[in-house]
């Protein structure tokens, strides 16, 4: 998300039956990697296979169907999610599910091709993926992460998960940050999405330059921060500027550069010049979040791309942890600071970085 999005995996409602048959049988895989993580439950859980396996019956396709549905929008990977969510920061965590977690999956990798959906999205804009990006955020996106981000109850399982998920990684940030007098700090939030983290920033004190690639997204951070203040909250002495720009387009010097869940949006040699340009805005303190690449969150990736709805995310990448370090070193920040936040359908590593 160029705007503060969350890194999750979404899923459809609708999957056609052969979707179904490759899903159920990768659930089946990722559960047996998770009986070889959790010893105590390896007995149940491989007796619960085996039937589920060798024996294909009607009764058994009866019992799996309703397994299917039970989570709301996002039944299919939801078993799959629960199991390797809690392996998933473990080197070893879906090595051991060997032949017959990689044999599961095989068929969800085969049945779908992401990379033509993604172009087509593209193309869309005229090849332009920021434009790409931006165009869905200000129309069929926003309505989404408006919802997703507000205070509404009209949200389902899924996306609670991620308000959940997103509002713990801006706590976080949060925590870090407000631990001493935030009056006269200078904070650049690129990729502010509806304000979630650069209003509270400002409300304390910091002077605050808000922006995102959807002028939807930062009109939206802009209507709620003049609503808390309305309602009473102190106006900080300076007041916090919203802009449409993109992260290449933010400007000037600060004294802390934060860009919370927006590089997913970003293939890894656009990431490598973001990084390199929020680095050069920042004097001293740069804070950031990412999808992590690893085997269990790729899976899980590639699950939610098989159900791929017409307001859900554009495109979700990547990247290794070492990968985004050796790009802050290379752009003379030390990583200082590394928390993980894992909820069933939001996973992000957050960074707090210093200049060398």
């Amino acid at each position: 998300r160029h705007p503060q999005r969350s890194t999750a995996v979404f899923i459809h409602p609708t999957p056609t039956q052969q979707q179904q048959q490759h899903t159920m049988s990768a659930v089946a895989s990722c559960t047996a990697a998770r009986a070889v993580v959790a010893p105590r439950a390896a007995a149940q859980q491989r007796s619960s296979l085996s039937k589920a396996v060798a024996a294909p019956t009607r009764k058994a396709a009866a019992l799996a169907i309703p397994s299917f549905a039970a989570a709301s929008f996002a039944a299919p990977a939801f078993a799959a999610t629960e199991a390797l969510s809690q392996t998933a920061d473990v080197s070893v965590g879906l090595a051991v599910g060997g032949v017959a977690a990689v044999a599961g999956v095989a068929g969800i990798l085969i049945a779908t091709d992401p990379g033509k959906r993604r172009e087509s999205m593209t193309s869309e804009s005229g090849g332009d993926e920021a434009a790409s990006v931006a165009n869905y955020f200000n129309t069929t996106g926003f309505d989404r992460w408006k919802k997703i981000y507000g205070e509404t109850d009209d949200v389902n399982k899924v996306q609670m998960d991620i308000r959940e998920g997103h509002q713990q990684t801006v706590d976080k940030v949060l925590g870090w940050m407000t631990g001493k007098p935030m009056a006269g700090v200078t904070v650049c939030d690129a990729g502010c999405g509806t304000g979630s983290l650069c209003n509270p920033l400002a409300l304390q004190g910091a002077t605050v330059s808000a922006s995102d690639i959807s002028s939807a997204m930062v009109g939206e951070a802009e209507v709620r921060y003049k609503a808390e203040v309305a309602a009473g909250a102190a106006a900080p002495s300076v007041a916090p500027k919203f802009e449409a720009l993109g992260l290449e387009q933010c400007s000037g010097k600060f004294d802390v550069v934060t860009c919370i869940d927006v590089m997913i949006h970003y293939p890894t040699d656009r990431v490598n010049g973001m990084i390199s340009h929020l680095a050069g805005l920042s004097s001293n303190k740069l804070i950031i979040s990412f999808a992590p690449k690893t085997l269990a969150y790729t899976i899980l990736k590639r699950i939610g791309e098989l159900f791929p709805g017409p307001s859900k995310a554009t495109r979700a990448y990547l990247h290794a942890e070492e990968d985004v370090e050796a790009m802050l070193l290379a752009a003379g920040f030390k990583v200082v600071r590394r928390e993980m936040t894992a909820t069933q359908f939001y996973f992000s590593r957050l960074l707090e970085c210093e200049r060398t």
